[in-house]
C-alpha cells in the first residue's frame, strides 16, 4: 500500500471554496480501530457546519458517513477482518482511506451498494436518537416528522412507520411522492399548505428549527413532546402549549441502530435513498448543494480506489 492518498482538506474556515483536493500521509489504525479503503462517504450538514467554523482543529478533512473495505485492523479489534465490506461512521471519510472504531462499523449487507451503505450512519442515528431514546415512540402514536424528506427525517419515517406509528411528513411539491414511497401515510406540501391541518399528534420531530420550528407547537395534543435536532427548543412556548420539548443529545449505540438497519434492509422495510452523487473532486460542489437545504436523501461522495 502506497505511503499518502488523496483527501479534501481546508486550512481555514470558511465557503465551500476552501475545501482543496491535497495529497497526505494515509492514517494508520490505533488500538481498537481500524483502517478503511473508503468507496464512498456521505455528505451531511454538519460536514459544511464545522467546515463554516464549528471545527476547531485545522487543518481538517470533513467527512464522518462511510463505506468501504477493510485495509487494516488495530490491536484489539474483533469481528473485523482485512478485505470485509463495511459501512458506518468514522472520521476524515472525504479521502481515499479513513479511520474508524470497531463500535461504528458494520458489514454491508447483500443487495446494498457502497453508495447507498455511505449514505445511512449519521441520518439514521440521529433519528433513532430522537424518535425512540428522546420522544419515545410506540406504536400507534402519531408523529409530525419536519423536513420529512431529508437525509435525517426520510429515517424518521421509515422508522416510524416501521415501530406502528401513524406518520405525517412535510415536503416541497416534488418530494411528496418520495415521502409516501418512504412510508408515510400524510403528505404535507409546505410550499402552499399551511401546517393548521395538523393537530393532536403525539409527538413532532423537527429537522428544521426557526419558523417551522415555531409552527409545530400547535400540532401536538396536550402532553406531546416535540424533539429537534436543529439549535434549542423554545422552552417557553413549551410550556404556553403545555407539551415537552427536547433537543437530540447523547446518541444511542451506534452498532445497535446500523444492525437494525442491516436487518430492516434485508427485510425489506427500509431503504437509504441518495439526491446527488459527486466524485471526491467536487466536494466544493456537493457542500453548494447540501447548504441549500432542499432535495431529498443524502448526497454522497463517490470515492472508488
Amino acid at each position: 500500500m502506497q505511503d499518502t492518498m488523496r483527501a479534501i482538506r481546508y486550512h481555514e474556515h470558511g465557503t465551500a471554496d476552501v475545501l482543496r483536493l491535497e495529497q497526505v500521509p494515509i492514517p494508520k489504525p490505533n488500538d481498537g480501530e481500524v483502517l478503511v479503503r473508503v468507496r464512498a462517504a456521505g455528505v451531511n450538514p454538519v460536514d459544511w457546519k464545522q467546515r463554516s467554523g464549528m471545527n476547531p482543529d485545522l487543518p481538517a478533512i470533513p467527512g464522518i458517513d462511510l463505506s468501504g473495505v477493510v485495509e487494516e485492523v488495530g490491536d484489539g479489534v474483533v469481528g473485523f477482518t482485512v478485505g470485509q465490506e463495511v459501512w458506518g461512521t468514522g472520521r476524515g471519510t472525504y479521502a481515499d482511506y479513513a479511520i474508524a472504531t470497531d463500535g461504528h462499523l458494520v458489514s454491508k449487507p447483500a443487495g446494498m451498494t457502497f453508495l447507498e451503505a455511505a449514505t445511512i450512519g449519521v441520518g439514521a442515528r440521529t433519528a433513532w436518537a430522537a424518535l425512540f431514546q428522546a420522544a419515545g415512540l410506540q406504536r400507534g402514536d402519531s408523529i409530525l416528522i419536519q423536513g420529512a424528506a431529508g437525509g435525517v427525517g426520510m429515517w424518521g419515517v421509515q422508522f416510524a412507520k416501521w415501530k406502528g406509528a401513524k406518520v405525517i411528513g412535510t415536503a416541497s411539491t416534488e418530494n411528496l411522492g418520495f415521502l409516501k414511497s418512504m412510508g408515510a401515510d400524510e403528505a404535507v406540501d409546505y410550499t402552499n399548505t399551511s401546517i393548521d391541518i395538523v393537530n393532536g399528534v403525539d409527538i413532532v420531530l423537527d429537522t428544521v428549527g426557526g419558523e417551522v420550528q415555531r409552527q409545530s407547537w400547535q400540532t401536538l395534543k396536550k402532553d406531546g413532546v416535540l424533539v429537534t435536532i436543529v439549535g434549542e427548543p423554545d422552552m417557553k412556548l413549551a410550556k404556553d402549549y403545555g407539551v415537552r420539548a427536547l433537543r437530540v443529545g447523547r446518541m444511542v449505540n451506534s452498532i445497535k441502530v446500523f444492525d437494525t438497519v442491516n436487518e430492516l434492509f434485508a427485510a425489506g422495510k427500509v431503504s437509504p435513498s441518495i439526491q446527488e452523487i459527486f466524485p471526491l473532486e467536487q466536494a466544493k460542489q456537493a457542500h453548494e448543494l447540501s447548504e441549500t437545504s432542499h432535495g431529498k436523501g443524502r448526497i454522497v461522495l463517490n470515492i472508488s480506489v
